[in-house]
């Protein structure tokens, strides 16, 4: 009897255990070289499972979970796919609801999955949650690129209730890893001061990346990270994950190692003052949480990025771009179309494709001749340009360049007719003293009478002026007294008013990108202050700082060189240093080149080396904006920075290496320089370019090297006190 009881019971828990089998989910989200593995728990929770290498049997992704026991009764579900607030969970939370009853917990269990195949590259899942109390629905959607191995992951968040809800926090991630040990990679800076690494071990407990900053909000930290596991990852070798929040407004990135010395990721919008509303029936979409992993270091990860980048998200990644003159450090405020007109032959010359006029054309009641007056008043000063931009943009044709112009649409001066007329329109507290970043103040771009009045701001632009080339987006304060007349008029909450911003902002590019699909436009905002891609899908390239001295170039265009392409990277040759003309020229080509000096004040010299420099530039531009990068020496690191671009059949790279450090005398390259990206089977040779005129070069251009000689013996640039930079040019031999 006893026997049929032990056999009836072993009979029931296999059948129990194969439904369970059977309900049980696996949700696998697959690049070529990596796995994000989802699935349900016996309570219908949605787990991740397993994060990095893929699989070569997918089958296999069901049996991950049997080998862990991540349950603490202390804690809930440390590796819960999106984690609620207030019932099983007592970690930090993903999203955290107030229901319209006042209640504030929130469970979120597995109703169903899909996965759409979009092309042969790219697929997107789509996971949706319920809680079985509330009406409440969340969608977790993935999008994964299979050749870059970059997944774009978001949530939308559906308020089913009668009544509105509360939306107290809402990640757009958060995901789990399992190593030994996580260092994090992340940036510091301020104007002109952008892109310090820091590299830390993260401990238990929460350590934070934010920003409460409203707008510019990159301007002291960015939401772009590393994230090595097990050790630091170097260039070519280690785990990595590269991964940046899209989002132009406040943000915030945890990272929390948890009891198990595993890690807890959740990025998003900053929650700081940022409660926001839901409707009843209305959804709310999270800006994107962009990552790809490697583990052959911090090298193939930027690549990665750069590919899915130039193909994916930025305007015209794999078309071309205007080298241009502008006029900032030539003018400043002070000029007029006759002087404008004057350096348009000067750009002729040098061998630039575009004239760009900067700040300080507009105003009349109030001049724009400081950036004390004017910002909002868009009607071209009668003073200055008597005849308007069209004459401008005639005279730039008749010169054989195109013309540009700059804008800074969503601020405004106190002293200007905009604020005189339209002071609801500006975010300010009424009753409090107004405080000022650079002289002005955020116009409330909630408000969509001030989204239109920014849109025909730069429509009227192009209508009047057909043949306008580009532009220059600015972007110079921070929000101060954050209070919306227009949220308050609508009866909606202030605390709506970070996000409203940054989406009605997104809407402005998004109609004039429409508008205009081909028109190049630089995303500037008082240099790297905003630098990510939720705003870079409407920009063809970007500004990484105002600090163009090349020795600090190098360090801030090598960090940013690690999450976008060279193509993006606007570079120009200016006088804020007294380094050699040469020295700055061949910083500013590692990316998009541009000038801002008065050409018709250079030496001889170093004219004829401009010009030659244009035409050098010309010559290898394509694979600085098409090729594969790889950095051989971190400046960081060495007295020298070293790195090249290869293009994509390895037959033509460039390397660019500088002196960067003097220090205790060592002023010259002792070693060789290990090259990367080549083929090791043929033969290249190795030419100097961009040479000072009456410069000789001590390398021999027809001596030929292997692929594999250069990548594992290397080759001596002979950097020097008098050879501070050098460019080198590697063709395969024909």
């Amino acid at each position: 009897m006893r026997m049929k009881v032990v056999t009836i019971s072993i009979l029931l828990f296999t059948i129990l255990n194969t439904t369970l089998a059977q309900a049980q989910k696996t949700i696998a989200i697959t690049t070529n070289n990596n796995a994000l593995v989802l699935q349900t728990d016996e309570d219908n929770r949605l787990n991740i499972v397993h994060f990095g290498q893929r699989l070569a049997d997918q089958q296999e992704y069901g049996a991950v979970a049997s080998q862990y026991n991540l349950f603490d009764n202390n804690a809930g579900m440390y590796n819960n796919a999106y984690t609620p607030a207030g019932t099983f969970n007592l970690s930090e939370p993903a999203i955290a609801i107030t229901h319209a009853d006042g209640n504030m917990s929130l469970e979120l269990k597995y109703v169903s999955s899909n996965t759409q195949q979009i092309d042969d590259n790219t697929s997107l899942t789509a996971v949706v949650l319920k809680d079985p109390v509330y009406a409440t629905e969340v969608t977790l959607f993935y999008k994964a690129w299979n050749k870059e191995n970059v997944i774009e992951q978001w949530s939308v968040i559906k308020n089913n209730e009668k009544k509105p809800v509360k939306l107290e926090k809402y990640a757009s991630a958060n995901l789990y890893f399992v190593a030994g040990n996580y260092y994090l990679t992340h940036y510091h800076g301020a104007w002109a001061h952008e892109m310090n690494p820091e590299e830390e071990q993260l401990t238990h407990g929460i350590k934070t990346i934010d920003s409460k900053l409203g707008t510019r909000t990159n301007l002291f930290e960015p939401p772009s990270f590393m994230i090595s596991f097990d050790k630091p990852a170097g260039e070519d070798e280690g785990k990595v994950l590269l991964g940046q929040l899209a989002w132009s407004g406040n943000f915030k990135i945890d990272c929390e190692v948890d009891s198990y010395n595993n890690l807890r990721l959740i990025a998003g919008i900053n929650p700081y003052a940022s409660e926001y509303l839901l409707a009843a029936g209305q959804e709310f979409q999270t800006p994107s949480f962009i990552y790809t992993y490697s583990q052959h270091g911090k090298g193939e990860a930027s690549r990665n990025l750069h590919r899915w980048a130039t193909r994916y998200r930025i305007v015209n990644g794999e078309g071309s771009r205007l080298t241009l003159l502008n006029n900032w450090e030539s003018t400043y405020f002070d000029f007029d179309e006759n002087k404008l007109v004057s350096l348009f032959k000067g750009a002729k010359e040098l061998g630039v494709d575009l004239f760009l006029l900067d700040d300080g054309w507009f105003g009349n009641k109030h001049p724009r001749n400081a950036d004390t007056a004017g910002l909002g008043d868009w009607q071209e000063n009668v003073q200055k340009l008597p005849h308007g931009i069209g004459y401008l943009v005639k005279e730039a044709a008749a010169a054989g360049v195109k013309f540009g112009i700059w804008v800074e649409p969503e601020m405004v001066n106190p002293k200007s007719e905009l604020y005189e007329k339209h002071i609801d329109w500006v975010i300010r507290q009424p009753q409090r003293p107004e405080i000022y970043f650079r002289n002005q103040l955020v116009l409330d771009l909630s408000n969509p009478e001030v989204q239109n009045f920014v849109f025909r701001i730069l429509d009227s632009l192009f209508i009047k002026n057909p043949g306008l080339a580009y532009l220059k987006w600015d972007c110079n304060a921070v929000i101060y007294n954050a209070h919306s007349a227009y949220l308050q008029k609508q009866g909606l909450p202030q605390s709506q008013l970070y996000v409203a911003y940054v989406k009605g902002l997104y809407n402005v590019m998004k109609r004039f990108r429409d508008k205009y699909p081909q028109v190049p436009v630089m995303l500037c905002s008082g240099g790297g202050g905003r630098v990510d891609y939720g705003a870079l899908q409407y920009f063809t390239e970007y500004w990484p700082s105002d600090n163009t001295d090349p020795l600090e170039r190098i360090f801030i265009q090598w960090e940013n060189s690690y999450f976008y392409p060279a193509i993006a990277s606007c570079n120009h040759v200016t006088n804020w240093s007294h380094l050699p003309i040469k020295y700055r020229t061949d910083v500013a080509m590692m990316g998009k080149l541009g000038y801002d000096v008065d050409v018709s004040k250079l030496e001889s010299k170093d004219w004829q080396f401009s010009k030659q420099a244009v035409a050098t530039y010309d010559s290898i531009k394509d694979v600085v904006w098409h090729g594969d990068l790889y950095r051989l020496v971190n400046p960081r690191e060495n007295n020298i920075a070293s790195l090249m671009f290869v293009d994509s059949v390895k037959s033509k790279a460039v390397m660019f290496t500088y002196l960067v450090s003097s220090r205790f005398g060592q002023t010259s390259t002792p070693l060789p320089v290990k090259l990367k990206g080549l083929d090791a089977t043929r033969r290249y040779h190795i030419r100097e370019i961009n040479l000072y005129p009456d410069t000789k070069s001590s390398i021999d251009a027809s001596r030929t090297y292997s692929g594999d000689f250069l990548m594992t013996v290397g080759f001596n640039p002979g950097i020097s006190q008098r050879r501070a930079s050098v460019v080198l040019e590697i063709a395969e031999e024909k």
